[in-house]
């Protein structure tokens, strides 16, 4: 014990007087009198856990402070709440350090204005080093003139506990914006700013929430307003309802957004646009420009069941839409939170939990736009239910989420009845002590004792293996897409030409199936008609089809087997001449002429056959009746064979010797048949020219 004590002494005191921890404490850190405690006093130094790295001794210290315990209480209560897995010693360390930090900030949460504390910013983002590197033997050499980052594993493992600064759902997202101009790894100074700007974003929506605008129609939800637009004159949201547009400012809260029109002084009577009721709503981006035309590519259309005809919102700006997309997710977020609460009948406090989760994803939203200014920040992917609404899998992921409020309900309430205590913190209780009251309730405990947000000390949640799934998957989807993307050419005449390369071996097997029926080789062409014609009188039309789909697998299992690591055979095209502009003018006119012709023939041949069907031709219509009376009788009584049988030879041998000349004779009678039916008339009615509306 003494030559372990004293090793520990050398370690420290080496540690201090070199500066090994300069990455932790910078200039004056807030770790400095731990150091230098523990490099001084024997007490803290038998304190020291030599399984554990330098820097993970340090978290579990200043844990075991703010939670009042010794280090040896701490590990004496890890070993006797975790189970003999989370206890291997092969993931002791890893698993003692987040049972330290978890409990940690659940009680570092309760402070009220933790999220502006340096010492709590600092706290976090040192718990993700240590996550790191926790055990001794995982400790690694430092450079002492290089500032050490927090990677992508810690930062999704450490920050989802605390769910105002992330969820397990878009915590990847977040970390990849972040870290966009450091090469995947996390400074402390990004991560401070985004602290920082994120409490600056709860601030502003708590001002905004306790003010008086709107507060008439608001009070009886007490909802809280997320975002404000449209109150500077130089960015107006403008509103299309109809043919009038009108600017004015728009608001969203966490049930509604409301739109106020602009008068001369003042702002108008707000019109509500319900998210929080099942009014079948659609929120998507629609295009915009002046006098009905489809120009811009800037607004979002709303449409319920409650309104006669969809509203549109235009958000203008020089360059991009950015702007636009910014508020079609805010608003999408609120409706597919409310649509998550409706499809799973969530009420009391977890209805209030699960607004919340989206609220914080606007909130995180808004302080990352405020840290990157200059560049487009992608929207959805940092908010959970639009992320949700676009990842394969997503609906799995929200199952999963319902279920596990569920439990949390049934958990909270036998916790209650049982009158324990946990050590987890929930959403509400995070966000109140940021000094916002959300709901009826913001201090009920959470789950299991190691459960702390949505993670458990050791071990994934069925959210997190949800979610790992669905990012799998869409890696997967990414890749092919990417695939995609790159295949894709331009121009009509290209991409016409490597159709037909694509399609070759199909036009290769229906010529050879029309050389077969032309009967140019007869011998070839009644051997092939005896084959079929055996294949279906004996019945084994189902097995000769079932036979070729079987020869198409093997094919593709003998393929994969012996082109295993080579690389896919490329499609080779002969490129056609290229083409000036106003040669492709006119290809693109001489298309759009071949495909109206296509479309009249289409309309000619529909209006034929209701002039048939109403007997505007008495005598064609009696034939056509005639004929599908024999139709449906050989449907009733004859075998589905000898139907089949029938088809085929009938099809098969029009070209042979014995038909050719009766064919071409039945042809031309068809023809002239169908030439002689007149078309139903057809009126066009001009719709009377739409009066501009006027504003109520």
């Amino acid at each position: 014990m003494a030559i372990m004590v004293g090793k520990t002494k050398n370690i420290l005191e080496g540690l201090v007087r070199e500066g090994s921890f300069r990455w932790i404490l910078g200039n004056k850190g807030s770790f400095d009198e731990d150091f230098e405690e523990m490099g001084k006093s024997p007490s803290s130094r038998r304190n020291w856990m030599p399984e554990l790295s330098p820097q993970a001794n340090l978290v579990v210290r200043r844990c075991s402070r703010i939670l009042g315990v010794s280090m040896d209480e701490l590990r004496q209560n890890f070993d006797a709440e975790a189970s003999d897995s989370i206890k291997h010693p092969s993931r002791h360390a890893r698993n003692f350090l987040e049972y330290c930090c978890f409990r940690a900030l659940a009680l570092s949460t309760q402070v009220h204005g933790h999220l502006g504390d340096k010492k709590f910013r600092r706290l976090t983002y040192d718990m993700m080093l240590a996550w790191e590197a926790p055990a001794a033997s995982s400790q690694r050499s430092l450079d002492l003139d290089e500032e050490r980052m927090v990677g992508r594993e810690a930062f999704s493992r450490i920050s989802p506990a605390i769910p105002t600064i992330s969820d397990v759902i878009t915590c990847d997202n977040l970390f990849d914006v972040l870290t966009t101009s450091t090469g995947g790894r996390l400074r402390f100074s990004v991560y401070e700013k985004y602290l920082g700007a994120l409490e600056r974003a709860i601030k502003k929506m708590k001002t905004q929430s306790d003010s008086s605008h709107l507060s008439h129609l608001r009070s009886p939800r007490e909802e809280k307003i997320l975002e404000v637009d449209g109150t500077v004159t130089t960015q107006p949201v403008l509103q299309h309802l109809g043919i009038s547009t009108w600017p004015g400012r728009l608001t969203l809260t966490d049930h509604a957004f409301y739109f106020e029109a602009l008068r001369v002084v003042s702002f108008d009577k707000a019109k509500t646009y319900d998210l929080s009721d099942d009014l079948k709503q659609v929120v998507k981006p629609e295009l915009t420009g002046p006098w009905g035309t489809r120009l811009f590519d800037k607004a979002v259309m709303y449409k319920s069941i409650s309104l006669p005809e969809p509203v549109v919102m235009e958000f203008p700006e020089l360059k991009g839409h950015s702007r636009r997309d910014y508020w079609l997710a805010i608003i999408r977020e609120i409706l597919y939170a409310h649509k998550f609460i409706w499809k799973f009948n969530i009420e009391g406090v977890d209805q209030d939990e699960i607004l919340l989760k989206a609220i914080l994803g606007i909130l995180r939203l808004q302080a990352v736009q405020e840290i990157t200014p200059v560049k487009p920040v992608c929207s959805d992917t940092l908010l959970m239910f639009n992320q949700c609404d676009q990842l394969p899998g997503g609906d799995l992921i929200l199952e999963t989420l319902a279920s596990m409020s569920a439990s949390q309900e049934l958990d909270r309430t036998n916790n209650l009845n049982a009158g324990n205590v946990t050590h987890s913190e929930s959403s509400l209780s995070m966000i109140s002590n940021l000094g916002l009251v959300f709901g009826a309730c913001s201090t009920v405990p959470d789950k299991a004792r190691l459960l702390v947000g949505e993670i458990i000390v050791g071990e994934l949640t069925p959210l997190e293996i949800a979610v790992r799934e669905s990012r799998s998957s869409f890696k997967k989807v990414e890749l092919a897409q990417a695939t995609v993307d790159g295949v894709k050419v331009e121009g009509i005449d290209t991409n016409l030409a490597v159709m037909k390369e694509l399609l070759f071996p199909i036009m290769e097997l229906g010529k050879c199936f029309y050389f077969l029926a032309s009967w140019d080789d007869s011998v070839k062409s009644l051997g092939f008609c005896f084959l079929f014609t055996y294949i279906i009188c004996r019945g084994w039309l189902g097995h000769a089809f079932a036979l070729l789909l079987l020869f198409i697998a093997i094919f593709m299992l003998l393929t994969r087997w012996f082109n295993q690591g080579r690389p896919v055979d490329e499609v080779k095209v002969t490129a056609p001449p290229v083409m000036n502009t106003m040669e492709q003018l006119l290809a693109v006119q001489n298309a759009i002429s071949q495909f109206e012709v296509l479309i009249q023939d289409g309309n000619i041949s529909i209006l034929k056959l209701r002039a048939l069907f109403l007997s505007v031709s008495p005598q064609a219509s009696e034939k056509l009746a005639l004929a599908l009376v024999v139709m449906a009788l050989a449907l009733a009584f004859l075998p589905s064979k000898y139907l089949f049988l029938m088809m085929f030879l009938d099809t098969f041998t029009r070209n042979s010797p014995p038909r050719k000349a009766s064919t071409e004779r039945w042809k031309r009678r068809l023809r002239e048949w169908w030439f002689s039916i007149p078309a139903a008339p057809v009126v066009l009615e001009r719709p009377p020219q739409e009066h501009k509306k006027k504003r109520k």
